[in-house]
């Protein structure tokens, strides 16, 4: 076989459509649009995936695969004008704070928020503190302890 002697296999190579070039074509008219509708006009169709109002697949399927969320940790927030209901050289800790309702429900530990103003001497023991919380606890002669 030489060079010369390739031909492309029977039926792989065909002509493409000629649309709109006479009744004898077979796409004549309306080139193969049909009458009228939605499809027939310029720029007309739905988009990808719409079923024409039907809740789409895409958005019925459950959703599986990896998702950062669940790797997020949870912090119970406690702000530190709250702590001023404790007399001074307390130890505030997840235990006093639970009994006294601060906390409800405590999953990655407690972070205390820089809301408010403090004007009791505690030291506080928590899993986080805010800059200005922490700032506002050593202020008021306290300290901070990170857990």
């Amino acid at each position: 076989m030489k060079l010369f002697e390739l031909q492309p296999d029977e039926g792989s190579k065909k002509l493409p459509k000629r649309k709109g070039r006479g009744h004898g074509t077979g796409n004549g008219k309306t080139a193969g649009r049909g009458h009228k509708g939605q499809n027939a006009r310029a720029g007309g169709g739905v988009r990808p995936g719409f079923e024409g109002g039907q809740m789409p697949l895409y958005r019925r399927v459950p959703k599986r695969g990896f998702n950062n969320k669940i790797f997020a940790k949870v912090y119970s927030e406690v702000k530190v004008s709250d702590l001023n209901r404790f007399d001074n050289g307390t130890v505030v800790n997840e235990e006093l704070l639970r009994e006294n309702g601060l906390v409800k429900k405590v999953v990655d530990g407690i972070v205390i928020l820089g809301n408010g103003d403090l004007n009791k001497k505690l030291t506080v023991k928590a899993a986080r503190f805010t800059k200005t919380a922490s700032e506002k606890i050593e202020a008021a002669g306290g300290k901070v302890e990170v857990i």
